[in-house]
């Protein structure tokens, strides 16, 4: 299961999980962020991995595909943020 939480102020928008960002739950994600996101280019869109247990293959993807688009990443876990930093710099 993935928890995903979001708060809003006037200058962010950050996105909280929790738990295992794999299978059906990147699906979950993608639309969760398509239904409740903001194009205010001013506005910086920021997600915390800090509780996120497990990134499968489609998380990775689309975490790459978020961080293109400008969204910043929290993580301070070392194999998410290490897995993260690795893929990315491909």
């Amino acid at each position: 299961m993935l928890r995903i939480t979001v708060a809003e102020t006037a200058t962010e928008q950050e996105w909280s999980l929790e738990r295992r960002l794999v299978g059906p739950r990147v699906g979950e994600l993608r639309r969760c962020r398509k239904k409740t996101h903001r194009t205010d280019k001013n506005r910086k869109c920021i997600v915390d991995l800090n509780d996120v247990t497990f990134l499968g293959t489609k998380g990775e993807r689309l975490s790459r595909t978020m961080s293109k688009q400008g969204v910043q990443f929290i993580a301070s876990g070392i194999s998410i943020k290490d897995l993260l930093q690795e893929r990315w710099e491909r």
